[in-house]
């Protein structure tokens, strides 16, 4: 099954595509790990886009297409993978489309005060980049990442103002995706505020319909 999982920052997609990656044995394919990895490998697609972010720029629409034309071909995709923060403009969903027919869209949604109360609550380790909550899931020693011991810090991104503002481009630049996908009948909504096992449970029966 091909999924996309739309949905504000900090709603948790992440979170449910990771338990779908374990119920599906299917891969959770993020355009930024694409990316690292293209440029690690030194291929073309992979040394275009570098020249892109070495300037400071956004890496164009055609060159992370390509990379997700070359990342589907792969043997772990054959029964289907899971996009998240992709795509994230109209002109991007139109060009995924050329490629490749997505069988549904799950659409997370929660009110923006418990996205801005979940965002600036996370913590990520200096050390490992291991992410944590201080409501949801606390560290075991305050400040002190369980993994590896680094130091918890909280980026600027994900300090209130910024959260205000990335919700704000969120709904100017994606939310038009939403009614893109449910004018082709293949989006469903999650309410993304309640606990995590029923936001599971609901996605999965979603995904069965």
């Amino acid at each position: 099954m091909k999924i996309i999982m739309l949905g504000a920052p900090g709603v948790g997609k992440g979170t449910i595509a990771k338990k779908l990656i374990e119920n599906h044995n299917i891969p959770q394919l993020s355009t930024g790990d694409m990316l690292r990895a293209a440029i690690a490998e030194q291929s073309e697609l992979g040394m275009e886009a570098k020249k892109f972010m070495d300037a400071g720029n956004l890496v164009p629409d055609d060159v992370v297409i390509g990379l997700i034309q070359e990342r589907i071909k792969q043997d772990d995709c054959k029964e289907g993978f899971i996009l998240d923060g992709f795509p994230r403009t109209i002109p991007q969903a139109e060009a995924l489309d050329k490629i490749t027919e997505i069988d549904k869209v799950v659409n997370l949604t929660a009110p923006d005060e418990l996205i801005i109360k979940r965002l600036s609550a996370r913590r990520t380790c200096k050390g490992c980049g291991a992410i944590f909550n201080v409501i949801f899931i606390p560290p075991k020693e305050e400040g002190k990442c369980d993994k590896c011991g680094g130091e918890l810090l909280q980026r600027d991104d994900d300090k209130e103002e910024s959260v205000k503002n990335r919700l704000v481009v969120y709904e100017k630049q994606t939310a038009p995706l939403i009614d893109f996908y449910r004018n082709k009948g293949i989006l469903s909504d999650v309410d993304g505020s309640q606990e995590l096992p029923k936001i599971v449970s609901d996605t999965e029966a979603v995904l069965a319909k």
